[in-house]
């Protein structure tokens, strides 16, 4: 019927944990964080730009890979902008923050 789930909270709250890392590796992993899906973003573009070359040329008689590996790209791209926009509109509330 039900099986029993054993749980073990000890371990589920030890990965939650706050770790004492410094503002500065914090930022210096965020950027690395942007750096690298900045990164695959770009590879995916360029997957999509390979595909699209070689579709026009006639070896490519799948469409389906292309238009999957466009539609990834185009996601990935979306989500982009909408994590900068959400960065331009945090860093606008803070500047408007009175102190």
């Amino acid at each position: 019927m039900i099986d029993f789930v054993n749980v073990q909270p000890q371990k589920i709250t030890e990965s939650i944990q706050p770790k004492n890392i410094s503002a500065a590796e914090v930022s210096d992993q965020f950027g690395k964080f942007l750096n690298e899906a900045m990164a695959n973003l770009n590879d995916q573009q360029a997957a999509v730009d390979k595909l699209n070359e070689g579709f026009v040329k006639g070896e490519i008689s799948d469409v389906h890979q292309l238009m999957i590996a466009s539609q990834k790209a185009s996601l990935g791209l979306e989500l982009t902008v909408q994590v900068r926009n959400k960065v331009i509109e945090a860093y606008q509330e803070i500047m408007r923050m009175q102190v």
